[in-house]
């Protein structure tokens, strides 16, 4: 065969790339071999000192609390409106009047019917006096005023119901209804806040929760209204029967006189339950069974540990750590104790406040 054939030529580089091939092969295998046999690299960090702050979370609406509806006691059609929402009213201003204006005439009517049998009476009364009519004429005559009148008293109570009054100084917050429309009995037109009564926050704590709240714990507020800002209040009072479909149960929560906060405000809640100022934080990634991966001279060690202020990504750890230690922050599945391990030291942990 020649030499310098096209087949020859390829069957003389092959020969000459086989070694190649063969130290790749050998480099491959040797670098996979290392891999395999290092230890390896887990993600540490070290407990801190950090402020602490457990809380419930829940959202609310702010609201009045204190809220008066005024509704008329007898059913018309609004006839004038004399205030709208956002006035400032006084107690027994009239705020509407439902067209009173059939009623008016009987008023009148019967008003004249009042004087005229109070007059029948009197001339009845002198007559008898002097012994001219029986007594049974007397009664009758008294019987008749007296029904009038009432009648008359009656007439212009139904007249004065006509008018829709403020019971006490507030704000008016709502109105439903405008000239022209029905309103039927105790149907509300105006909505009230009370004057001098500060607002509150009407959350909703899920009963899982709702044995961490007390009165009088503070409460840290958020509102898309006003997002650079964190409001305060305080937990007032509990309502003693929860919602069974829900699940949760509603939470008054006082806000100061001077909030920023307005009426039907969406707000997000933070009731703290718990605060500490000096608290050893771990990632709460860290925590499987209520223990932690600890490398201790390079080699992993388990560790129980006693937790107690929970959050999201931070948990306080009571008991089994030390400022000192190196906490694995994501354990892997398949970590055997003595096992050897590379470091990676990662940032301590931030303050921050908890929700649960």
């Amino acid at each position: 065969m020649n030499q310098d054939s096209p087949v020859a030529n390829r069957l003389q580089r092959r020969e000459l790339l086989r070694p190649v091939l063969v130290l790749v092969l050998i480099a491959g295998l040797a670098w996979v071999g290392w891999r395999l046999a290092a230890p390896q690299t887990v993600t540490v960090v070290q407990p801190a000192r950090a402020p602490a702050v457990q809380a419930v979370y829940a959202t609310g609406t702010v609201e009045a609390s204190i809220t008066i509806r005024v509704a008329p006691q007898v059913a018309g059609r609004l006839f004038e409106l004399k205030a709208d929402e956002g006035q400032a009213v006084k107690a027994g201003e009239v705020l509407a009047r439902l067209d009173d204006s059939d009623l008016r005439a009987s008023v009148s009517e019967l008003e004249a019917r009042a004087v005229f049998a109070t007059q029948q009476f009197e001339r009845v009364n002198a007559l008898l006096d002097k012994g001219w009519v029986a007594k049974d004429k007397f009664d009758q005559a008294r019987t008749e005023m007296d029904a009038a009148k009432q009648a008359h008293r009656r007439a212009g109570e139904l007249l004065r119901f006509l008018q829709l009054k403020t019971p006490a100084d507030g704000t008016i917050i709502r109105r439903d209804g405008e000239v022209g429309d029905f309103i039927p009995v105790n149907q509300p037109v105006f909505y009230l806040a009370k004057a001098g009564v500060p607002l509150r926050i009407t959350a909703d704590v899920d009963e899982e929760d709702i044995p961490l709240v007390k009165a009088g714990q503070k409460v840290l507020i958020r509102s898309d209204a006003f997002p650079a800002q964190v409001f305060g209040g305080r937990v007032k009072e509990i309502t003693p029967k929860g919602d069974p479909v829900a699940r949760s149960y509603r939470v008054r929560i006082e806000l100061p006189a001077d909030t920023a906060l307005l009426i039907g405000m969406t707000a997000e809640t933070n009731i703290v339950t718990e605060e500490k100022r000096d608290a050893l934080m771990i990632p709460a990634s860290a925590v499987a069974g209520g223990s932690v991966w600890v490398v201790r001279g390079g080699k992993l060690e388990s560790v129980p540990v006693r937790i107690g202020i929970k959050g999201r990504e931070r948990v306080e750890a009571l008991s089994g750590l030390n400022e000192g230690d190196k906490v694995v922050a994501e354990p892997a599945k398949g970590l055997r104790a003595g096992e050897a391990v590379r470091e990676r030291l990662n940032d301590g942990v931030s303050a921050q406040e908890i929700k649960r």
